[in-house]
């Protein structure tokens, strides 16, 4: 059993990003509105579970994250340390990308980030938890509000992997 939490949560970053990947791509094709309707198809009802698994697996990640008091790096507005991130946008405008890992502008973003994806799974959690009263239209709204602030920092995380791996490959 402990091998296989181990497996889970050196996958959890893959697994995350194929699950989100599915989910929204076919969000376009949701008819859900106050809950699952009796007709329901493929799409709404992966949405459904593949999100409520996407949400806990987002809380798992959020969990990694902070162990060891590794969630300094990730959320350093918490202890007040601007350093790293005020050097890295310095670096930034002197045309050097900053470093990956450790504390920075890149790790901030995935803190943010990951936030982000679990504020989506939760908001998505309290729609369906709520699904048919008067308040699962505004849980859905706060979903896709959340929805859309992930994809925008994903857009931007997926930027700054992509700008360190081309780092990687000039040096």
């Amino acid at each position: 059993m402990k091998r296989l939490v181990d497996l889970l949560l050196q996958s959890l970053h893959l697994l995350l990003m194929l699950l989100c990947a599915f989910l929204l791509i076919g969000s376009s094709n949701l008819m859900l509105l106050r809950s699952i309707p009796p007709t329901a198809g493929f799409w709404d009802l992966s949405h459904v579970w593949l999100g409520l698994l996407a949400a806990v697996l987002g809380v798992l990640f959020l969990g990694k994250l902070c162990v060891h008091g590794r969630w300094r790096l990730y959320f350093p507005w918490l202890v007040l340390q601007w350093r790293p991130i005020v050097a890295d946008i310095k670096g930034l405008c002197k045309g050097k990308i900053p470093s990956a890992g450790g504390a920075g502008l890149f790790s901030l973003i995935e803190g943010i980030t990951v936030l982000s994806l679990v504020t989506t799974g939760i908001t998505g959690a309290m729609w369906f938890v709520t699904q048919g009263s008067a308040d699962a239209a505004s849980w859905r709204l706060w979903h896709h509000s959340a929805a859309h602030w992930f994809i925008g920092l994903m857009i931007v995380h997926v930027v700054c992997a992509l700008s360190h791996l081309i780092d990687m490959i000039r040096d």
